[in-house]
């Protein structure tokens, strides 16, 4: 059971009562008279084939106050497509699937590419991106959930406490994190959150001096959480990273459009367990150390907005301060576990924190070469402006997708 304590500049809503999922689903259906509720899951194909979106599914299916579910579908042909469209039919809820490799969607996106306004870079981003407009375009849904499709201890009191902020008519609340502890099997897992983002975000704080921006960001007990919440209206200004940047990016992007008492945090899971990535030490397009690199190019891209100059020598002071903050953060790491009967490999968390921090050099060198560069994806206030028929078009190549599916039975 968490504590009630509130730390930092952002609402923390805690689970101090085990409230029964019952309880919870009672009064969402009655939120959802006023503020009708989604779902937007981003999902790989390989996903349908795991043990861990079935087992979603399963769960989704019991959930009786969502409006709609719209799933987005990377990494999928025809016959995946089809697949996936028998998989998901036996949600009882209104659902429709964004197949992004479908031709349909894909004549879309080049023509939004010519006017550039579409994302540049493949992957979860995109995914996303793509789904928010399609739920401004459906227009069924007042508040929605976003959460992954490869979380193996998933039960659906998981999204109850998720919407719960968002939802309820007397909140004011814009947007919502949820957090959890990330521990599983014995073990204390979410490296690049505990070794990276928490140390380094302390480092820039010393490096470059203390600003509300790194202590809103200091405030979010698990920022690389793949789980959010908000209300629609948040969707039409909101530009994100189209990399592995994506959670940092959303966090920057409610820091500049809301006040913080229209944020939240909220404790939406005892433990939480997922895909776990590799660390990739030999590969910097690959795995964690790709993802740490993003991560860190995004918080240096989003400080540099605010002001801040950024140079080589900077660089090499925050690492050996981001290094030596990590380093007493594994000792902290090591007691709790130990305290707790869980297991934590020293020698593996330093070898992270030693490619972490050569990865700060290397994610301070790509920002100060490409000054250029263009990594957020436009938001969809842009997109209608540039095409302004994009949600009827948007709406018509997935319902055409389900169409052929159909006919196809």
């Amino acid at each position: 059971m968490a504590d009630f304590h509130q730390n930092g500049i952002v609402t923390t809503l805690h689970n101090l009562s085990n409230r029964s999922v019952e309880e919870l689903e009672y009064d969402l259906e009655h939120f959802s008279r006023f503020r009708p509720l989604g779902l937007i899951l981003p999902s790989l194909y390989s996903e349908l084939q795991g043990e861990a979106l079935p087992a979603i599914v399963k769960q989704l299916k019991e959930v009786p106050y969502l409006s709609e579910i719209v799933i987005g579908l990377d990494r999928a042909d025809r016959d995946q497509y089809f697949h996936a469209c028998e998989f998901f039919s036996e949600l009882p809820q209104h659902h429709r699937i964004l197949w992004n490799e479908g031709p349909r969607l894909q004549a879309l996106d080049k023509e939004l590419s010519e006017l550039g306004v579409s994302p540049r870079e493949l992957g979860k981003g995109r995914n996303v991106w793509y789904c928010m407009g399609y739920i401004l375009a459906s227009g069924k849904s007042e508040s929605i959930g976003l959460h992954d499709c490869d979380i193996v201890t998933y039960d659906r009191g998981l999204l109850a406490r998720l919407l719960y902020p968002v939802a309820h008519p007397q909140f004011n609340y814009e947007f919502c994190k949820g957090y959890y502890a990330r521990v599983a099997n014995g073990k204390m897992n979410g490296r690049v959150s505990r070794l990276l983002v928490t140390p380094l975000i302390r480092a820039l704080k010393r490096t470059v001096g203390e600003n509300e921006y790194l202590e809103f960001m200091d405030s979010f007990r698990y920022p690389l959480a793949g789980e959010f919440s908000f209300r629609k209206d948040v969707l039409t200004d909101i530009r994100i990273p189209s990399d592995w940047g994506l959670e940092i990016g959303v966090l920057s992007e409610m820091y500049r459009n809301y006040a913080n008492n229209r944020l939240c945090q909220a404790d939406i899971a005892e433990t939480y367990d997922h895909k776990h990535q590799d660390l990739s030490f030999d590969n910097t397009e690959g795995g964690l150390s790709k993802m740490s690199i993003d991560i860190t190019k995004a918080m240096f891209r989003k400080l540099a907005t605010y002001g801040q100059t950024f140079t080589t020598e900077t660089f090499r002071s925050l690492k050996a301060t981001y290094y030596r903050i990590a380093l007493d953060f594994v000792e902290t790491y090591n007691n709790d576990a130990k305290m707790n009967g869980l297991t934590l490999d020293i020698h593996q968390e330093e070898k992270a924190i030693e490619m972490f921090a050569q990865n700060i050099m290397t994610a301070g060198q790509r920002f100060l070469e490409a000054p250029m560069e263009r990594p957020f994806i436009p938001s969809w206030n842009r997109v209608v402006s540039a095409m302004p028929d994009v949600y009827d078009r948007l709406i018509t190549a997935v319902e055409e997708d389900r169409k052929e599916f159909l006919e196809s039975k």
